[in-house]
């Protein structure tokens, strides 16, 4: 089977705290570590009322220790927003309390408006150097410091965590083909270049001492439920959170309805659907269906799961579905 991971932005709830999210996060991490999946990524956003893993490289730590043997990681560190020596630091700390279990993925964007980034003093123009800030970083990991040099990161050094390179654009394609490094994209919000990038991406990848050949991860949304109706419904929560952020007015996570037509105009709904269409929503034999179709058509070595459901039971239940349908898939699929 291919391997299957969970992307979770620890969601905050219409009518629930941050507290209820990152409760949620552990428990969903559970079921997914029994439940077959391979990793579990957090991903950092900042001066979001829906999100709750701002502090991902905390909310990775609590994690990994609720959880025994799946894969916790990134998906991703903003790079930008940090220098690379404090997060070889606390990933090299993480590496060091759970071994062989901590990943880290890293993305050019800020992943906040500009206030919020000079709030973390951090400025827009520092995703010019981010090459030379991801090359930097992986040294800290390294046996010996980059260069010769004396900085070193301790916790940090000799624990080669994997790192990943993430993106929507054929910019974080090229740089993980030149790199030699694994590549996710994120088709899940931003599929326009889907195709091109992993075309790129794969043909000019460079082998490396971290990979001889590519490894590329697809991101795709699941909103998985006993009906095609009811997956439907539940997707409504996802499609009315990022209108609002698209239209400068993120909050909270909302409830599922049954009259989207009528709260989005035409152009909007379209706008949605386009950006959110690399996505597995209805019955299990329709999910099945379409991820069998994103993994024929797209040929990734991996796929990472994501879905923000308002109620966490029924998140939970998506989860499963996808994790029973995956290993349904014929062998050489």
């Amino acid at each position: 089977m291919i391997p299957i991971s969970v992307l979770d932005l620890s969601p905050i709830p219409e009518g629930h705290s941050a507290a209820d999210a990152l409760d949620n996060t552990l428990d969903l991490a559970r079921h997914a570590e029994e439940w077959g999946y391979n990793r579990f990524w957090l991903a950092e956003h900042h001066n979001s009322p829906g999100i709750a893993s701002a502090a991902t490289s905390v909310l990775i730590g609590h994690v990994a220790n609720g959880t025994k043997t799946i894969r916790v990681g990134a998906g991703g560190v903003m790079l930008p927003n940090h220098a690379p020596l404090v997060i070889a630091e606390q990933f090299g700390t993480l590496a060091t309390l759970y071994p062989d279990r901590i990943d880290l993925g890293l993305g050019r964007a800020p992943g906040t408006d500009m206030a919020t980034a000079r709030a973390l003093r951090r400025g827009l123009d520092q995703a010019d150097g981010f090459p030379n800030d991801v090359v930097e970083l992986m040294g800290y990991f390294e046996d010996e410091p980059p260069g010769g040099g004396r900085v070193r990161a301790i916790p940090g050094a000799g624990t080669h965590v994997p790192v990943w390179i993430l993106g929507s654009s054929l910019y974080g394609a090229q740089l993980a083909a030149h790199l030699g490094l694994p590549y996710a994209f994120a088709s899940h919000f931003a599929p326009a270049a889907l195709e091109q990038a992993v075309e790129v991406y794969r043909r000019t990848f460079r082998p490396s001492q971290y990979l001889d050949r590519p490894h590329f991860m697809l991101a795709v949304n699941v909103f998985a439920a006993p009906t095609d109706e009811e997956g439907a419904f539940l997707r409504t929560s996802m499609q009315l959170a990022f209108a609002r952020l698209r239209t400068g007015m993120p909050g909270p996570l909302p409830r599922p309805v049954d009259n989207l037509d009528e709260l989005l105009t035409v152009q909007l709904r379209e706008m949605v659907d386009e950006a959110l269409s690399v996505t597995a929503v209805g019955s299990p034999e329709t999910v099945r269906k379409a991820l069998l179709g994103f993994v024929e058509r797209y040929e990734p070595e991996e796929l990472i799961l994501t879905g923000q459901i308002h109620d966490h039971r029924a998140r939970l239940r998506s989860f499963e579905i996808a994790a029973q349908v995956m290993a349904s898939l014929p062998a050489d699929a």
